[in-house]
């Protein structure tokens, strides 16, 4: 495993996915809003995943050239997303935001990792 990833286009690819979330969520989308209502996420704390997502995509951009930052960056979407789906299950709200934007994003975090790190 090494810690400057190679290739870097999956990580680019992931950056560019949460950027475009960012973005739909400055102003959150219908979507967006029935999704974060959906796990019971107060609206007062909606800002913060803007700024978890947007220093998630600095990371990952970053980390292209700097050993270590991408690779945890990488490792932090994983999580965050493996975090999202456990208050998907748990509020049982297992519509389709869970099943194309939550797991979307953990698939495609998980094999951008892959792809850049591990092989």
């Amino acid at each position: 495993m090494h810690l400057i990833p190679s290739p870097s286009w999956p990580q680019i690819v992931l950056a560019a996915f949460l950027a475009s979330d960012v973005l739909m969520s400055v102003r959150p989308l219908k979507f967006i809003q029935v999704c974060l209502d959906g796990v019971r996420l107060p609206r007062e704390w909606w800002w913060v995943l803007l700024v978890v997502k947007t220093l998630a995509v600095v990371g990952l951009l970053v980390g292209i050239k700097h050993a270590g930052i991408g690779f945890s960056a990488n490792v932090g979407v994983i999580v965050y997303f493996l975090c999202a789906s456990y208050a998907h299950i748990r509020a049982r709200f297992l519509r389709m935001e869970f099943w194309v934007n939550c797991l979307g994003f953990l698939a495609t975090a998980v094999a951008a990792f892959i792809i850049s790190f591990a092989v």
